[in-house]
């Protein structure tokens, strides 16, 4: 793998996460933060999983976020690994549509964080943010971009506010 130094990893532990963590690289992407993304499973490749815990904070990572469906140990398995914050995105597939993936992500034991997001779409955009959040923390240029993200969701939720009551409204006369 490249030698780059970058802020966030994001790891999935299949390829077919893919297309449910676009949200997390799109967010990261518009507020400048450098990331790596990586498929390292758990369960098929527990070595490289656990080597690249162990290594990430002295190749330059700040947050680990780990995508996994189904028994999903991954967030656990690399936060057993690395004092990083890591951030787990429960992946929704059958045939639990995510319940197995959220309760295998959220139940970590005493002395072993993770910090969990909603599963599936929605959760690969809120993990990007949540690191977002952690970066901001010592830096002053990103804390004004996640500002600026809250304020343009709040002008957006607006918005629809009032076209929808204009539309959608009626006195009942």
């Amino acid at each position: 793998m490249s030698d780059s130094v970058y802020d966030v990893a994001i790891l999935m532990g299949s390829k077919s996460d893919l297309p449910k963590m676009e949200g997390a690289f799109e967010v990261l992407k518009w507020m400048g933060v450098s990331f790596q993304t990586r498929v390292i499973s758990a369960h098929r490749t527990p070595k490289t999983a656990a080597e690249f815990a162990e290594t990430a904070s002295e190749k330059g990572f700040k947050v680990i976020i780990c995508a996994a469906g189904m028994a999903a140990h991954l967030a656990g398995v690399i936060a057993a690994h690395t004092t990083l914050p890591v951030i787990g995105v429960p992946m929704d597939c059958a045939p639990f549509n995510g319940l197995d993936a959220l309760l295998a992500t959220v139940q970590m034991p005493p002395g072993i964080p993770v910090a969990t997001v909603t599963a599936g779409k929605a959760g690969g955009k809120n993990s990007a943010l949540f690191a977002v959040a952690i970066l901001a923390l010592s830096d002053s240029g990103l804390a004004e971009k996640l500002k600026e993200f809250r304020n343009a969701q709040e002008k957006m939720i607006a918005e629809a506010d009032l076209e929808i009551s204009k539309v959608h409204s009626s006195s009942g006369a």
